[in-house]
């Protein structure tokens, strides 16, 4: 069965009132949804992390170019720039890390 006529069967089968609500929902939703379905979404410029660091204001006026109008070494500039390990040693934990907390001893 299809979906248009399930939604009609079951229309049918209720009161007028919940039909009237049904049909005001019906509009919401067509007026909220229906430019997501015609216009092309967006496309997105800029890459996760190209904006780390400060900024100086005013701007420079490429600051919105899109990613493929920048140069190499720009890009270079913007490339993640730690690997795995690179952390290493840099993170202490407490050798009783593990350990239940005091606060909690009642509840174990």
């Amino acid at each position: 069965m299809t979906v248009d006529v399930e939604l009609l069967e079951t229309l049918t089968q209720m009161p007028e009132s919940l039909k009237q609500e049904v049909l005001h929902y019906a509009k919401y939703l067509n007026e909220k949804y229906s430019h997501s379905y015609t216009e092309e979404k967006p496309k997105k410029r800029r890459i996760i992390g190209s904006m780390k660091g400060t900024f100086n204001l005013p701007l420079p006026k490429d600051f919105d170019a899109p990613m493929e109008l920048l140069d190499a070494e720009q890009k270079a500039a913007l490339e993640k720039k730690y690997s795995y390990g690179s952390l290493a040693g840099k993170i202490m934990m407490s050798d009783d890390f593990d350990e239940p907390l005091e606060d909690l001893k009642d509840y174990i």
